[in-house]
């Protein structure tokens, strides 16, 4: 359980990431002083299967607003980008006084290794971006799951506003971060939630992956 008392197990993408926390044996016990985190399904059911459930529609041209805006899940009145800021930030965060929007706290953007202290300065990237999504394969996809997607914290971080809109909807074998400790594990999310939501490269991108995870990550 973190310090906003947001509980995280292993499926979470912040589980490795969170620095302060008190330990619990499993979620069940966590969730009875705790909340889960965005996303966490108690059933473990998997993403593949909700995109087979999913995956219906004729496909149609991006637009951002088939993927709908940041939700607030578990009705606390912090949609998703706060959510985000709340679960990244080092340090406790300074709400407004509705107790709804984060305003200051400490994040470190993993892309630049940069540290900021007032949320504004921050945009939440999707780190495989929607339109990216879109022409690899969630053109087919209906509403629901465009929505979840969008929102789905472990494609999600905090990241200097300058460095999101550089990397706009460009995928890996375009851009990578400036930090290069960093690539490794950018090329491994990003692979993974390909894998997890039934997306698929380019063949061209595919063999290029394959380069770049062996001159950054050995493998």
């Amino acid at each position: 359980m973190s310090v906003s008392k947001v509980c995280h197990d292993e499926a979470s993408q912040w589980y490795l990431r969170t620095k302060s926390y008190v330990s619990f044996p499993d979620m069940d016990n966590c969730l009875k002083v705790g909340r889960p985190y965005t996303g966490y399904r108690s059933d473990r059911d998997s993403v593949s299967t909700h995109v087979e459930e999913y995956s219906r529609e004729t496909p149609q041209a991006y637009d951002r607003g088939l993927y709908g805006g940041w939700k607030d899940y578990d009705f606390d009145c912090r949609n998703t980008r706060q959510e985000v800021l709340s679960n990244l930030s080092t340090v406790t965060v300074t709400w407004d006084e509705s107790g709804c929007t984060a305003q200051r706290g400490r994040w470190i953007d993993p892309y630049t290794d940069r540290v900021f202290y007032d949320a504004p300065q921050l945009d939440i990237d999707h780190l495989v971006p929607l339109a990216y999504a879109h022409e690899h394969g969630a053109s087919l996809w209906n509403f629901k799951l465009r929505a979840d997607f969008a929102n789905d914290l472990r494609n999600l971080f905090a990241v200097e506003a300058s460095i999101n809109r550089e990397k706009g909807a460009k995928g890996p074998t375009e851009w990578l971060p400036p930090s290069k400790r960093f690539r490794c594990q950018y090329l491994l999310r990003f692979d993974r939630v390909m894998k997890l939501y039934k997306l698929d490269y380019y063949t061209a991108e595919k063999l290029e992956m394959q380069t770049l995870r062996k001159q950054y990550c050995g493998s």
